[in-house]
């Protein structure tokens, strides 16, 4: 299926980003390798509506928007692992604050904590 922009004459940088990120897989795939690399499998099993096909085509995207890194290993069986980019990581932030918000608004709501990876203190971590 071919993927659906929409139309941003004035090159608007909202509507490029949601472009990029606007659908309801794309926040959920950043989210859940906020944590670190997984595999396809994984990301299938933590996502149970997503099918197989709109999950490859999801990260094909990502990854041709420079926001996700594919890296195959010579094995067998094939295995491949999904990270982030630094270009990616950036949008953590903007992510946290959106959970944030639904928190901060639904106080009604139950919400399981989400956990997302703040980017400067993972470079942090690691260079401790």
């Amino acid at each position: 299926m071919a993927r659906k922009y929409i139309d941003n004459p004035n090159a608007c940088t909202l509507v490029h980003t949601m472009n990029i990120i606007g659908n309801k897989w794309k926040p959920i795939i950043i989210y859940l390798l906020s944590n670190g690399p997984l595999r396809f499998g994984m990301l299938n099993t933590l996502m149970p509506t997503i099918s197989k096909k709109v999950l490859t085509n999801q990260l094909k995207e990502l990854e041709s928007d420079g926001l996700l890194l594919r890296k195959s290993f010579a094995e067998i069986p094939p295995r491949v692992e999904y990270s982030l980019t630094e270009r990616a990581s950036g949008l953590l932030p903007v992510l946290k604050q959106l959970s944030d918000w639904a928190n901060d608004t639904y106080p009604e709501i139950d919400f399981e904590e989400c956990r997302i990876i703040d980017s400067n203190k993972k470079q942090k971590n690691s260079v401790d």
